[in-house]
């Protein structure tokens, strides 16, 4: 019995939790198995894997005591790295070292590539190079002021090919007319950035390595 409150006779009503229905809920396999169209639906709600980031490469792609190439000085080698401040901001320079010419070069280590600065040529790089000496001479008729300037842009692109290009072009075998000084200043300074560059990869001298493009062009 409820107790009086008040002369009223309070009712005590108890709650009940409501039982929820039993879920009839098919397990997602059988699920798939019955319906194989809800298999397309399921993969398109997959959320995309987001390709994972690439790890940041080296911007030093040279190392020091490395042999390389800047197009306007030839072979080069690297003899370490130093730092300044440059308008407020600290840069990092590569300090090249051309012992023939006996002068030091600073390039910035993040503008090395985009000055052209490169590794020495691969083998098979300097026998495109080498092969391309043994060709004919191909020599336009346009005046020499026009030429002279095309061989060198050709000799300070830092290119073997192109370089050899410029020998081949400029040589004058035994029955040809000679050249002419302009010429021969050309010819000379192709001939000795592609021997300089010949003798880094072959590991030999570079008067050994001007004969050989000199017999290579006689054999021509």
């Amino acid at each position: 019995m409820a107790k009086k409150k008040n002369g009223v006779r309070a009712l005590k009503i108890k709650k009940t939790k409501k039982k929820s229905a039993p879920s009839r809920s098919v397990p997602a396999k059988k699920v798939i198995a019955r319906k194989p169209e809800i298999v397309k639906k399921l993969e398109l709600l997959r959320p995309v894997e987001k390709p994972k980031r690439l790890e940041k490469k080296d911007k030093r792609l040279f190392g020091t005591a490395d042999f390389v190439v800047y197009p306007t000085h030839g072979v080069g080698q690297i003899t370490g790295v130093e730092e300044a401040e440059v308008a407020g901001q600290k840069l990092r320079f590569f300090v090249i070292a051309f012992e023939k010419d006996k002068m030091t070069l600073r390039v910035p280590i993040d503008k090395a590539p985009n000055a052209g600065m490169r590794k020495l040529a691969s083998k098979d790089e300097m026998h495109v190079a080498l092969s391309t000496l043994k060709g004919r001479a191909r020599i336009k008729r346009t005046m020499w002021s026009r030429r002279a300037q095309e061989y060198e842009a050709k000799i300070n692109s830092g290119s073997p090919i192109s370089i050899a290009e410029v020998i081949r072009d400029l040589h004058r075998s035994a029955g040809k007319p000679d050249q002419s000084y302009s010429e021969r200043q050309l010819y000379e300074a192709a001939l000795d950035r592609l021997a300089r560059e010949l003798a880094a990869v072959e590991r030999i001298d570079q008067n050994q390595a001007t004969a050989k493009l000199e017999q290579m062009l006689r054999a021509a």
